[in-house]
């Protein structure tokens, strides 16, 4: 039988209602004490808790992943304790969520980090293009601080211990971000990495970092909850991937014995490379096909009826349609996202845009 997306699919376990996915995205309206989410938050995603599964925007595993203004982070008790009422209120509505842990790298500036601190990354070089969103404005990139590879090993056992975090949290999982030119992407990328020791150099170096932070989350949560984002070939926050096909392929072997719950694609130009990733992975496939410049649409729901992805992610349109399944059910109609109230504010573009009811 030729599945679908109203389907239920299991998920390491869990059955989810449907295969369309909330993809992550960063709203900048963690306003709570010590960057934690607040009771709008909380609002926010239970509004969207028909989808199969929710994905949580970037949240930092230590302070210094920190690389926007007002984001989440699941490194204090404070953020745990934010963060249950969140998924307390996903839970109510009958929604699965998972926290997204994302470690921003280099992509900063230390007007966002506690005195003394700057951002770090693979190698001491500095982002060419774009700039770093702080609470004044847009700023310069500074150089990053290099990791050693003591620190790296702290890096790693920040992720898992936000992982454990994320379990007292109550969710039902977390998803790794490799992706989109944050730090582990930065270390799979040729120009974040110049290194010349086991973390760099060839593709079974470039993996390293993602590979350990994946078996050490997995080991302190089980591999079941967890899910790995990668964004083959996608140049944004100034990265660049001269063999991207041989990089990515390494990265999958190493990850499949894992046995984690899925692997999240953010599709870049690279389309030919899905498909093979797809034959590779050997669990659930999350796809968030690639239609720049429009947003993900109804149309990229043929990929599960063609085979090519267990699930669908939705940014922008799920951002704007809280009950994005039943319109999608319906063929519409769907607001229309608001790119101006994206990042930061109140509840206006967050938690008031209309329901078919």
């Amino acid at each position: 039988m030729t599945p679908s997306a109203t389907d239920r699919f299991v998920l390491g376990g869990i059955e989810l209602a449907n295969r369309i996915v909330m993809s992550p995205m960063t709203r900048s309206r963690a306003y709570g004490p010590d960057a934690s989410p607040t009771a709008l938050t909380a609002a926010y995603y239970a509004q969207r808790a028909s989808a199969g599964l929710i994905v949580t925007e970037g949240t930092q595993p230590s302070v210094v992943g920190q690389g926007y203004p007002d984001t989440p982070g699941l490194h204090t008790d404070t953020q745990v304790r934010a963060w249950r009422r969140v998924t307390d209120a996903v839970h109510a509505e009958g929604g699965v969520i998972f926290a997204q842990l994302m470690h921003s790298g280099r992509i900063g500036h230390p007007s966002l980090l506690p005195d003394g601190l700057i951002p770090v990354g693979p190698s001491p070089v500095r982002p060419t293009s774009g700039t770093p969103f702080t609470h004044d404005g847009p700023q310069e990139y500074v150089t990053p601080h290099e990791l050693t590879d003591e620190e790296i090993g702290r890096t790693v056992a920040d992720f898992a211990n936000a992982a454990r975090n994320a379990v007292a949290a109550g969710f039902d999982g977390v998803e790794i971000h490799g992706a989109n030119g944050y730090l582990i992407h930065q270390f799979l990328s040729d120009n974040a990495n110049l290194r010349t020791d086991r973390w760099g150099g060839s593709p079974e170096n470039r993996v390293r970092l993602g590979v350990e932070v994946a078996a050490a989350v997995a080991d302190a949560i089980g591999g079941h909850r967890v899910g790995f984002r990668i964004s083959p070939g996608n140049p944004y926050n100034d990265i660049t991937e001269v063999r991207p096909a041989e990089v990515y392929e390494a990265l999958l072997e190493r990850l499949n014995p894992l046995s984690l719950a899925y692997l999240h694609v953010g599709e870049g130009p690279l389309h030919d490379l899905t498909p093979r990733l797809r034959k590779l992975w050997t669990s659930a496939f999350v796809l968030n096909p690639y239609t720049h410049p429009a947003p993900t649409g109804p149309e990229s729901l043929r990929l599960i009826e063609d085979g090519a992805a267990d699930l669908i992610a939705f940014g922008a349109l799920f951002l704007a349609n809280p009950d994005l399944p039943r319109r999608l059910r319906r063929g519409g109609p769907y607001n229309t996202p608001d790119p101006a109230t994206f990042f930061g504010g109140d509840e206006r573009g967050y938690t008031d845009y209309p329901t078919l009811d």
